[in-house]
């Protein structure tokens, strides 16, 4: 990255980072993370066009997972034109405005990723512990209140200390850490009193990514329960696959916020490309993860994806 000066830089704009000291290796960079986005995208696109154009799958659960693809497509493109204009030469500055705006999209999709795993291990909890009630308890107007409120939730409540970021006097060097904005960040670089987003971003981690986190480990405490009374072995291991996908969309989900969380606590010491490779996958493996994990642990999806190729082949 070319060395720029606080006065080339204006009030309003700031400097997105790529990868310190690799800049002319940015050609061969941009490859792999053109096919990442491009996967990103095709993957979360044919898994919600497959539960779209399947009745046999309108169920809670798939509902459920096309919230879970939609939110992973716009986290991709919230970030895109950021992350491969860098890679591609086309521009590493970035308007407060549009950096704003993106930073609200980012903590809001991720919260709204959090939300959304912890209604799916409620669906999980529902179908193994109380599989008579199953259809009743989660019915199509109940999924949709949810939705509605994971979306409120993620929004709503992020929007306080987003807007206040418009009204801050950004008097270090306008440059920051990553190749898209997060809230944190532009923290950094502020001169303003910061106490009230810095005590209401860690309030609203614990209420919403620790707490829905706790609340998923308890469901699966209970699940877990429930499987081990069931007598039969085959009944067991018929049960707990239901859950692997799940389980491993939650995995993909919270070990890179937990990676970049104790890169930023404890790696000041590490180098730039480190952050910048810890950001990159904190946004991007689990979009690109999900749609692979679903389409290859989830018999309905797997077969609809199987024959809706082979048709297409013929």
């Amino acid at each position: 990255m070319s060395v720029w000066s606080d006065s080339k830089i204006s009030n309003s704009t700031f400097l997105l980072t790529g990868f310190p000291g690799l800049e002319k290796e940015y050609p061969w960079i941009s490859i792999p993370f053109s096919c990442i986005y491009a996967m990103v995208l095709a993957g979360n696109c044919l898994v919600l066009h497959v539960i779209w154009t399947e009745a046999s799958l309108h169920e809670p659960m798939f509902y459920l997972l096309a919230m879970l693809a939609l939110t992973d497509l716009c986290m991709g493109l919230s970030t895109v034109h950021t992350v491969l204009g860098i890679l591609w030469g086309l521009s590493q500055e970035i308007g407060l405005n549009t950096c704003i705006a993106q930073t609200f999209f980012v903590h809001g999709l991720s919260c709204m990723e959090s939300g959304v795993l912890l209604a799916m291990a409620f669906d999980r909890f529902t179908a193994i512990c109380n599989p008579l009630r199953y259809t009743s308890i989660l019915t199509n107007a109940r999924i949709i209140k949810i939705g509605v409120a994971i979306l409120g939730r993620s929004f709503l409540f992020i929007s306080p200390p987003i807007v206040r970021l418009k009204f801050f006097y950004y008097c270090r060097p306008h440059i920051l850490s990553h190749s898209f904005c997060l809230h944190q960040d532009l923290l950094r670089l502020a001169c303003s009193d910061i106490r009230f987003n810095s005590f209401y971003a860690l309030a609203l981690v614990i209420c919403t990514l620790f707490l829905d986190s706790v609340l998923i480990l308890i469901s699966y405490v209970l699940i877990l329960k429930s499987v081990l009374a069931i007598a039969s072995q085959e009944e067991r291991l018929k049960s707990l696959q239901t859950c692997v996908s799940h389980l491993c969309a939650v995995l993909v989900f919270y070990i890179p916020i937990i990676g970049l969380t104790m890169v930023h606590r404890f790696g000041k010491h590490l180098s730039p490309v480190v952050h910048v490779l810890m950001g990159n996958i904190y946004i991007l493996f689990p979009p690109l993860m999900n749609p692979i994990i679903y389409s290859v642990k989830t018999q309905q999806i797997r077969s609809r994806i199987k024959r809706w190729f082979t048709l297409k082949n013929n």
